[in-house]
């Protein structure tokens, strides 16, 4: 039987598509090389050290880490041994769970990411910010919330 076409995207909206992940690769791919010619931080450190300075007492279990950024457990795991092995992190077996790892920033992470965020910060709004008005700023903020209000929707491991 074939296919109910009617349930595929239109070309217009397949062109919307590719237009938005193609921009959105665009933008992460020149924020990320400016981030690290800047600070020496990838966007990979970078995410993982704004979660943890976002955290209560800047502590995250790695499970709760994993989630929060989005990221396979098994990603993060590699990515934080080479975070640690550059002093940026530091892994804490937790005291009440002999399977759970509580993972911090050191005092060079903390260092690192301060001084890596004013430039990084700088070339958000040189990229992104001054690219748009106000209102498409406005109508952005809406769409995104909307896009991650369907998404949460479908992902039962969110509404938990």
């Amino acid at each position: 039987m074939p296919e109910d076409h009617r349930t595929l995207p239109t070309q217009e909206q397949l062109r919307i598509w590719r237009e938005y992940i193609e921009t959105a690769q665009s933008l992460r791919t020149r924020l990320g090389k400016r981030l690290l010619s800047e600070s020496s931080l990838s966007a990979a450190d970078y995410q993982v050290l704004l979660a943890l300075t976002e955290a209560p007492q800047r502590v995250l279990r790695s499970s709760e880490l994993a989630a929060l950024i989005e990221w396979e457990r098994s990603r993060l795991s590699h990515h934080l041994g080479r975070m640690e092995k550059r002093d940026l992190i530091r892994r804490i077996a937790c005291v009440d769970d002999v399977h759970g790892v509580d993972v911090t920033a050191t005092n060079l992470g903390q260092e690192v990411f301060r001084a890596g965020s004013v430039p990084h910060l700088r070339a958000v709004r040189e990229l992104f910010v001054d690219a748009l008005t106000a209102e498409q700023l406005v109508h952005l903020d809406e769409i995104a919330a909307s896009l991650r209000r369907h998404l949460e929707s479908d992902n039962p491991e969110v509404r938990e």
